[in-house]
């Protein structure tokens, strides 16, 4: 009789796959309470021995746990429990870092990559400049605690928000570094949002199952002056946050 035959609390011959009892299992151990949201599960290694299977077994059950939203796989640090969705208020004064930080938690943004490109039609016409004229363009990763709730490209005009790359890397907020290139104060003009599945680096990028639902939020912000100074396309994790649209 192989291992996975003799592993307590695994049944053979019932219909039920090792990694689907196994997926089982830790969901009802999620469920009781024995790992907290944002706890790490026991490594791999660790679970193959509780359950007396090979890794690849307890690899498909943790990915079954993924696909359902359960836990999120981080490369290189392991398996994380989900923490409840976040209440992420959509309205005039829409600040990640203060929505972050008002639910107890602790957030950054992580520069990816930045380049100068000419200006597509659809953040041209965001930032009321013409098709191809020179913008910023940041691909942008942000995070509460050190789980990603989103990813975003950020499109900003240029000469006028030179430098703004350099500031966002070193401060990890699209506020912080508006304020560092002279803008203090800004108004959401307008949010557009709609569902898709997750491309495959997209799905990187945010820890979550190649496939799963994204929420796309198209967005542009002005200065005091009326002037777009920020076009947006944030594609959140649907599993982690709750769009809450306000006046």
């Amino acid at each position: 009789m192989d291992a996975e035959a003799q592993a307590p609390g695994l049944v053979r011959g019932e219909g039920l796959t090792a990694w689907r009892q196994i997926a089982d299992t830790l969901t009802a151990d999620i469920a009781a309470g024995r790992y907290a949201p944002g706890q790490q599960l026991p490594t791999e290694a660790a679970l193959a021995a509780r359950f007396a299977v090979n890794r690849h077994t307890v690899r498909r059950a943790l990915a079954a746990l993924a696909e359902g939203g359960l836990v999120r796989a981080s490369q290189g640090r392991g398996t994380f429990v989900e923490e409840p969705p976040l209440a992420y208020p959509i309205g005039p004064r829409t600040r990640f870092s203060e929505i972050v930080a008002e639910a107890g938690r602790e957030a950054w943004g992580d520069l990816i990559a930045s380049a100068t490109v000419a200006a597509a039609p659809e953040p041209a016409a965001a930032l009321a400049i013409a098709p191809g004229a020179p913008v910023l363009e940041l691909l942008t990763v942000h995070r509460a605690d050190d789980a990603p709730l989103s990813t975003s490209l950020t499109w900003v005009p240029l000469p006028r928000f030179a430098g703004f790359a350099e500031a966002y890397a070193e401060r990890g907020s699209i506020t912080r570094a508006l304020a560092a290139c002279g803008v203090h104060d800004y108004t959401r003009l307008s949010t557009r949002v709609r569902a898709r599945l997750a491309e495959a680096q997209e799905a990187a990028r945010l820890d979550i199952a190649p496939g799963r639902v994204v929420l796309v939020v198209s967005s542009v912000n002005i200065d005091p002056a009326g002037v777009p100074i920020q076009a947006n396309r944030t594609l959140f994790a649907a599993d982690r946050v709750e769009l809450v649209i306000g006046g």
